[in-house]
């Protein structure tokens, strides 16, 4: 997919331009592949545009600036670049976060802005609070991941099949019990989002979702996804 080479390389430029543009793609391919690995059913190459996508959004709403959102996008390259379902609570976002450290360093990016990407990735283990990542990156990059939550509901109820073949090795019960405490995580919380944009356009829909996945989750006849 060259289009997304293209625009990491943008975006690695626009804040390191002293970077290597030979090193900057070859990073950007070594991400791409772990993009496209065939285990993947959600956490795809679709999901990381959908995050640029909903970033885009936020700062078009004037919820990040230009630059901020160029450290999230980056970000996103990175979050769940390390994916495995059956990894411990919390190892693929660790797993992902060093492997931003170990890259970002050697494609001139300063220390701040490779502390402020390992910061956001791991906010992604349990969508906590942003506390070392810049104020506006950590709601807007929290947003952006979490936006398909918000989706139209043939794209939400692909993205819950696409989860569930993630974790075709889990039996059924276990499955629905385990997806259904996390959704109701996000449905019982005062706010599913933390921008103003993101909770008047977004979350209304939302909402609507994760309902309708949870009454699915705890009907006994739901056939499985």
């Amino acid at each position: 997919m060259p289009a997304l080479i293209h625009w990491w390389t943008q975006d690695v430029l626009a804040v390191a331009p002293t970077a290597f543009e030979d090193a900057v793609q070859a990073a950007g391919a070594d991400l791409l592949a772990r993009w496209s690995q065939p285990h993947r059913h959600y956490h795809d190459t679709r999901h990381l545009v959908e995050v640029f996508w909903a970033l885009e959004e936020l700062e078009d709403a004037r919820e990040i600036g230009e630059r901020s959102a160029t450290v999230c996008r980056l970000a996103g390259w990175f979050h769940d670049a390390v994916y495995a379902a059956d990894a411990p609570a919390g190892a693929n976002e660790a797993d992902s976060a060093l492997l931003a450290r170990a890259v970002l360093p050697g494609l001139d990016l300063d220390h701040a802005d490779v502390d402020a990407v390992e910061s956001l990735v791991l906010m992604t283990a349990a969508h906590s609070d942003a506390a070392e990542a810049p104020a506006d990156a950590g709601r807007c990059f929290h947003d952006a991941d979490l936006w398909i939550l918000s989706a139209e509901p043939d794209r939400f109820d692909a993205y819950c099949g696409q989860v569930r073949a993630e974790y075709s090795f889990v039996p059924d019960a276990a499955y629905r019990a385990g997806r259904a405490h996390l959704l109701r995580t996000f449905a019982g919380r005062d706010r599913i989002y933390r921008t103003d944009h993101a909770r008047s356009e977004w979350e209304p829909r939302a909402r609507v979702n994760l309902d309708r996945e949870l009454t699915r989750l705890g009907a006994p006849e739901l056939d499985p996804l």
